[in-house]
């Protein structure tokens, strides 16, 4: 399922204020709950996450992530920070562009192939540029519709 498809547009946030790396997983977990347990569920698994090894990406992108038991499909949140944010890139540079993703734990392939959508979208230069020129949360879920609407148009190719 692509990432687009499980990006619901009231997870979509711009310009978001946050004081640093904690409060930021804990708007994340905010947008991704569907409850005050689960809100709580959620915060632990990021956290968990990232002390395993920081899932920023490099060049101000990061990709939190976890796979949470009980789940019943996977779930996305995407941020746009209005300051970047240290958030211990393997690059060293600040993070002001977050896709959150969770995925049930029984579907470790699907959170996998995720994880690679993100990676690969997120490495483009033309995106991440629309993106942090985008002023609001539907002006950022237009800009990635369009871009992956473009994409998959330019991939397209005959062997």
């Amino acid at each position: 399922m692509p990432f687009l498809e499980i990006l619901s547009p009231q997870r979509i946030c711009a310009k978001v204020a946050v004081e640093d790396k904690s409060a930021l997983l804990e708007q994340l977990a905010d947008l991704l709950a569907c409850s005050v347990d689960e809100r709580q569920l959620i915060v632990e698994a990021l956290r968990d996450r990232e002390k395993l090894g920081s899932t920023g990406i490099g060049r101000g992108v990061a990709i939190p992530h976890a796979r949470i038991a009980g789940l019943a499909g996977p779930r996305a949140a995407l941020m746009q920070l209005e300051q970047p944010l240290p958030f211990d890139a393997i690059d060293g540079q600040p993070v002001d562009l977050v896709a959150a993703m969770l995925a049930p734990e029984h579907s470790p392939e699907e959170h996998l192939l995720l994880l690679a959508e993100l990676a690969e979208l997120f490495s483009q230069e033309v995106l991440t540029t629309a993106m942090r020129n985008a002023t609001t949360g539907s002006a950022l879920r237009a800009e990635l519709a369009e871009f992956t609407q473009n994409r998959a148009k330019e991939a397209s190719w005959i062997d």
